[in-house]
Formats: C-alpha cells, sequence, structure tokens
C-alpha cells in the first residue's frame, strides 16, 4: 500500500486560488525597479541640491567680504551688510537653546521615566506628538498674543526674548519625542541592576540612563536647532523688524535675524539686493554648520566617555 504526505494530500485539497507560488523572477524584477527609482529619486535631489548651492555660491562668494559682515543694512546695495542680523541670529539661538534644551530633556525624562501610565499621561504624549507636526505660523500666532502681548512687561513686546520664547515653542515637541527615543533605548538591565544595589529611581536615571542617552538626546537638540534658525514666519508674525541699523543691547531689545534679512534683500527689485541674499544665504549656512558641528562635537565626546 502506497504511503501519501498529508502536506501534499492538504496542498492538493487547497484551491488553485489559495496555492502559494513561488515567482521569484516577478519578485527579484519588482525589487530591482524599487531600487532604482529609489536611486533615481535620490539622484535627482542632490542634483537639485547641488544646481541649488552653485548657484548660490557663484552669486553671493564675491560678495561675501569684511564690509559686508560689519556693515548694517543700508538702502544702496553695495553698502548694506547683515551685521545686525547676525548678531540677531546669534542672540537668538543661544538664548534658545539655554531655554529648550532643560525643558525639552526634564520633560522628556519625565514623561518616560516618573510619570504613570494614566489616561492623562496618555493625553499629554498625543498632544506632544501632535504638535510636532503644527505649522510654524501657528507658533508665530500663539507667541504673538502670549509673549508679545499678555507677557509684554517680561518680555517688552516685540523682543528678542519673545522670539525665542516662540521659536522655544516650536522646537520642544521635537526635542521632547527625541528625548523619549533615547531613553527607551536604554536597556532595562541598567535601570534593573541599579534598583537591585539599591538605588533611587533619580538615582539611576541620573548616573546610569541618562548618560547612555545623552547623545541621541543631542542628535535631536541638533535637528530641533536647525529648524529653528531658518524658521522665517513666526518671528514676521511677532513683529521682528526687516531693516534694523543697531545691535541688541539685552533680550528685550527689538531684533532681526538672518533668514529675515535675506527675504527683505529677495523681495527688493535691484539685482544688487539678489547678490547680497545669496551672500547671506552662504553666511546663515555656514552658522548653521557651526553650530552642528559644535553640537555633533560634543554628542561625539559623550558617546567615547560612555
Amino acid at each position: 500500500m502506497t504511503t501519501r504526505d498529508p502536506q501534499a494530500l492538504e496542498q492538493s485539497a487547497q484551491p488553485p486560488s489559495q496555492q502559494f507560488i513561488a515567482n521569484l523572477d516577478k519578485r527579484y524584477n519588482i525589487d530591482r525597479i524599487f531600487a532604482i527609482a529609489v536611486w533615481t529619486s535620490v539622484a535627482i535631489a542632490i542634483v537639485v541640491l547641488v544646481v541649488l548651492l552653485l548657484d548660490v555660491l557663484i552669486d553671493g562668494l564675491p560678495r561675501l567680504n569684511w564690509q559686508f559682515l560689519t556693515s548694517f543694512p543700508s538702502r544702496k546695495p553695495e553698502q548694506a551688510g547683515l551685521l545686525s542680523a547676525l548678531a540677531g541670529s546669534i542672540w537668538m539661538m543661544v538664548t534658545v537653546a539655554i531655554i529648550s534644551f532643560p525643558l525639552g530633556v526634564g520633560a522628556g525624562i519625565f514623561l518616560e521615566e516618573f510619570a504613570e501610565d494614566n489616561w492623562l499621561t496618555r493625553f499629554i504624549e498625543i498632544n506632544i506628538n501632535n504638535l510636532a507636526g503644527v505649522p510654524s505660523i501657528i507658533y508665530g500666532l500663539l507667541g504673538l498674543m502670549v509673549f508679545v502681548r499678555i507677557m509684554s512687561p517680561i518680555t517688552g513686546g516685540r523682543s528678542l526674548l519673545a522670539g525665542a520664547l516662540t521659536l522655544v515653542l516650536l522646537i520642544l515637541p521635537v526635542i521632547i519625542v527625541a528625548t523619549r527615543e533615547a531613553l527607551r533605548a536604554v536597556p532595562d538591565s541598567l535601570r534593573l541592576g541599579g534598583f537591585a544595589l539599591g538605588a533611587t529611581r533619580w538615582q539611576v536615571v541620573r548616573d546610569q540612563v541618562f548618560p547612555i542617552a545623552l547623545p541621541g538626546i543631542l542628535t535631536g537638540t541638533i535637528l530641533a536647532l536647525s529648524r529653528a534658525i531658518g524658521e522665517t514666519a513666526p518671528l514676521i508674525t511677532i513683529g521682528a523688524l526687516t531693516f534694523i541699523s543697531f545691535l541688541p543691547e539685552n533680550l528685550q531689545s527689538p531684533f532681526t535675524v538672518l533668514p529675515i534679512q535675506i527675504y527683505n534683500w529677495v523681495s527688493r527689485p535691484q539685482a544688487g539686493f539678489h547678490v547680497n541674499a545669496a551672500a547671506g544665504i552662504i553666511v546663515l549656512m555656514v552658522v548653521l554648520l557651526a553650530m552642528n558641528a559644535f553640537a555633533i562635537f560634543l554628542r561625539n565626546k559623550f558617546q567615547r566617555r560612555f
């Protein structure tokens, strides 16, 4: 009597539409088409970026000189500079970093390590994730109402501090989410080991979890500050000036920043101002790269230490 394979009987009993057909050639062809499409998209993006950078460099490099960096804006393009905008951007980013880093990291640590899992915590988490995708102009309207009008005695109205607090609101969700993801990447065995040795939760977070998560937290902070330095809409909404012929004296001083100054030059019809705008874009990219390089240096330093 011939013995038949039960698996073969089961497969033969299934209708043809439910049988698995291993068409490997078709799958490999689909994989190749998808890979070609992805690499084509990447190549197009890189080509467009290179063309834009070359166009900006060709137009702006001849205009870059010491007079351009140390002069105030002017109605004459050959005499105009971006000293006030450059100083305003530096003031703005330093203030934003000082305020946003402890607030964002502290909120992320509390939500991830100390907060209980209840409806209030979940409600806060959902809103933080949603706030990360809100258009920046909405933060500008919020900053105009809260920081410029309601808190005018503290911020000084349309001032550096009001602009910095508006940008802090803009990037806080990004820093909080990045902090929580970095903390989740730390193995729970380290926490359990600390608890087994008698350490409190705060001691475990401070001495074990946070130092290991710090490089990831700094990476998220770099991305958040990179977004903040290029923002224009929220600062225009709260009333940042487009023409300033003096340097900020304190956090309550009127201000302008590099993106606003570049926007002002681009909107003018004279070709000389367009050249100034290209040179301003180069300066903005240099400031951004210098800021990111410093943050990456700190991140790598902490990675080697821990």
